[in-house]
């Protein structure tokens, strides 16, 4: 394994972060693995050497919090890891229950502690922002869980770039805690974010952990194209990859990267998180892994140095796509 900062902090993380949707409560999601099925993930996770973890509270409502926390607990040295949650997304249809205000961010925090089995979370991202509360009421209500020792650093996830500088430039002023990561949609089939929220993370020293960095297992060769539905249980039923990637140029960007695969002998996964992990502002892709080859897989990515024609082909057939993902 590989490991770098997050960003301008000290903290050190492995070049890939084991994203934690897909562990937990199958009715949530059917592709959801449930906790007996999850723990050889996490073991195995351990094993290459990742001590960096992602989950979200509405992952299947809490579940996945929950077995994050036991398995962690189990197999891993926690103060060797690094444990980020979210808050924002409905955690029910009842009041209070979402959004960055105050009295949610914070309930948020102490529900998720309580899930984790854990007295401080390491990163606490905002899932989105919300637009109903000033940005000085979220920012203020992450600086009190930082203060009081129940978060040691926040992030943000998906948002327009001026949303997020406006964030930054408030902290500072105000003297709160600052958004040390940037969880952005990123990835071969989705480059908008170069256009303005990298080259801002690169200026403020803020850490890109992408998410999605396999277009939903389109570049990773599971599916054939973005309309298939049948080459996995998650394709049956994510409407949201066929609304995030529907333009016609995709097809090109996904036969480039088997190309350059098949030229090199690996896996398409391989080339297309090569690709991600040599931009110098991602600190480590937030990988999915339903198989246990996934994570071999990506893990045997970090030994891949694409050369300057292999970038030159992955890079060519984009065309520029609506914005997706915020």
């Amino acid at each position: 394994m590989k490991y770098t900062f997050l960003g301008r902090t000290g903290v050190t993380v492995s070049r890939l972060c084991l994203g934690c949707m897909s562990y937990g409560d199958p009715a949530w999601r059917p592709w959801v693995l449930d906790e007996a099925a999850s723990r050889p993930f996490f073991r195995r996770a351990i094993e290459l050497g990742i001590n960096f973890f992602d989950t979200a509270d509405m992952y299947s409502l809490g579940v996945s919090e929950e077995i994050t926390g036991r398995a962690l607990r189990e197999f891993a040295r926690l103060e060797e890891c690094v444990v980020a949650t979210k808050v924002f997304n409905p955690m029910s249809d009842r009041p209070n229950m979402s959004g960055l205000s105050r009295k949610h961010i914070v309930q948020g925090c102490e529900a998720s502690l309580r899930r984790l089995g854990m007295e401080t979370i390491d990163l606490y991202q905002v899932h989105r922002f919300d637009p109903h509360v000033p940005i000085e009421e979220m920012l203020s209500a992450l600086d009190l869980l930082v203060r009081q020792g129940k978060v040691r650093y926040i992030g943000a996830s998906s948002t327009a770039a001026w949303k997020f500088a406006q964030a930054l430039a408030a902290s500072q002023h105000h003297g709160w805690a600052r958004f040390v990561t940037m969880q952005n949609h990123y990835n071969l089939l989705y480059r908008e974010e170069e256009r303005e929220m990298i080259p801002l993370c690169e200026a403020e020293g803020v850490a890109l952990i992408p998410w999605s960095p396999l277009a939903r297992g389109l570049l990773a060769g599971t599916r054939r194209s973005p309309a298939d539905k049948t080459a996995t249980p998650r394709a049956e039923s994510d409407e949201f990859a066929r609304k995030l990637y529907d333009q016609p140029s995709d097809q090109d960007v996904i036969d480039a990267v088997r190309r350059v695969a098949q030229a090199r002998g690996v896996a398409p996964a391989q080339i297309a998180l090569a690709w991600l992990l040599a931009k110098p502002a991602v600190a480590a892709p937030i990988i999915g892994a339903t198989k246990l080859q996934h994570l071999d897989d990506a893990v045997a990515a970090l030994d891949v140095q694409l050369t300057a024609e292999e970038i030159q082909q992955l890079e060519a057939p984009y065309q520029p796509h609506p914005v997706r993902g915020h």
